[in-house]
């Protein structure tokens, strides 16, 4: 959740050891830095309900589920984000500590303030990941979720997912319930 850029360029090294010490967390877009917002109730709960049982369900695979204070580094695009929740299983992730290359998962829950972002630059940037096969955006509103997955030909496929579906995230053959995920959930 984007807000307020800082106006002067700083250094990916200058962003990682400011957050290192910072109380709240910020994006890295190329030289600027922007306050994360806080998040609403429907928010957190999905994207627990979500880590919840991708973590159950990964348990023992080599593979790590990471919640909202991770960051995702994309190189290639000099950015840091922090996905609402990511997995990845590559061995490569291990060594590094305060942020993810190399995820195979990225989802976000869409707001108000970031759905256009998170379905624009946002999702244009982590396209730049080479290990990324799905991005899962999840509507707070409604029982909705999109889910792109890069075919073999390197093309992003929409997977639409709506009340009733069973979800499918083929990155880590996981199924679930849409109904699960939107447990708790008031609309």
């Amino acid at each position: 959740m984007i807000a307020n850029p800082n106006k002067n360029d700083i250094s990916p090294e200058e962003y990682l050891a400011g957050e290192e010490i910072s109380s709240i967390k910020h994006e890295y877009i190329n030289g600027q830095v922007y306050t994360m917002a806080g998040a609403s109730d429907a928010h957190v709960t999905i994207s627990l309900n979500l880590a919840s049982e991708l973590r159950s369900y990964l348990r023992g695979s080599g593979c790590r589920v990471y919640m909202s204070d991770m960051k995702a580094h994309i190189e290639t695009a000099n950015t840091f984000y922090y996905p609402d929740v990511m997995v990845t299983c590559d061995a490569r992730d291990k060594a590094l500590q305060d942020r993810k290359k190399y995820p195979c998962l990225i989802v976000e829950v869409l707001s108000e303030n970031t759905e256009a972002f998170d379905r624009g630059d946002k999702f244009a940037n982590y396209q730049q990941l080479p290990t990324l096969q799905e991005y899962l955006l999840i509507n707070q509103k409604r029982q909705r979720l999109e889910c792109f997955r890069r075919n073999p030909e390197g093309l992003w496929v929409l997977h639409t997912y709506t009340q009733g579906s069973q979800i499918h995230l083929a990155s880590i053959d996981f199924r679930t319930s849409i109904d699960n995920l939107y447990e708790d959930v008031t609309f």
